[in-house]
């Protein structure tokens, strides 16, 4: 008989049973998702891989607490997301979740500073703004405003606006899309780092098959549902990536 002990499975962030989101009714009604489950560990960098209109967005938004399911449960830890009111959702958003957009949706007449210390004005335990600043590297920048910056500049203090109330998760939909090949590489180093070094979990949307390479677990959608869930042996640095 083996006696070898065998380590604990990692605790699930996040659990989904039969997650479906329908828009509309009648002819005009649109299934954004269907029978979805998953779980996502704590801790974890996942990648939620698909083409436009594949749920990717819907999906992260309940995750999030920006949206609710039509059908089906979802659960952060032992918070139960679906049938929440919207005032637990808002303090779920506050507490936990850090989101990060295409766009970066900067105050553009206040500093990278001001922006991120925002941020630090509703969190319950928030980080140090500069400490915040300094994880994104962009301490000699703070003093400039957003159109002193460039645009992964702009994304990096999205992340730092992000993180600095210490979120449990960071939520990412398509964070370089609006970047090129190099600066979505930077800002891919970023998020990476995030996860690492604070262990926040981080759940990144993209389009783009490489960067799955980075992730530890990757869930590939189509037409609403899951196609597929792979889970990689070795994950990838930003830098080893090619697109």
């Amino acid at each position: 008989m083996d006696t070898a002990a065998t380590s604990p499975a990692p605790e699930a962030v996040f659990r989904a049973h039969g997650l479906s989101k329908t828009y509309g009714s009648g002819e005009v009604e649109v299934r954004a998702l269907h029978d979805v489950d998953l779980e996502i560990a704590r801790g974890e960098f996942v990648v939620l891989l698909g083409p436009s209109g594949s749920g990717k967005s819907t999906l992260l938004n309940i995750l999030g607490g920006l949206d609710v399911p039509s059908t089906g449960e979802v659960w952060f830890g032992d918070h139960r997301l679906s049938g929440a009111s919207e005032a637990e959702l808002t303090t779920y958003r506050r507490e936990h979740v850090g989101f990060v957009f295409q766009f970066y949706n900067l105050i553009p007449s206040l500093t990278v500073r001001e922006n991120v210390a925002l941020v630090t004005d509703i969190a319950v335990d928030p980080m140090p703004v500069d400490e915040a600043i300094d994880l994104v590297g962009l301490t000699p920048r703070r003093d400039h405003f957003p159109a002193q910056l460039s645009g992964g500049e702009q994304q990096r203090v999205a992340i730092a606006r992000a993180i600095a109330k210490r979120p449990q998760v960071l939520l990412c939909d398509e964070p370089t899309g609006a970047l090129d090949y190099t600066t979505g590489k930077l800002v891919l180093e970023v998020i990476a780092r995030i996860n690492r070094d604070l262990h926040t979990t981080a759940v990144v949307i993209t389009h783009n098959a490489a960067i799955a390479g980075m992730a530890d677990t990757v869930i590939s959608l189509g037409d609403g549902c899951v196609q597929k869930v792979l889970h990689n042996a070795h994950r990838l640095t930003p830098s080893e990536l090619s697109w």
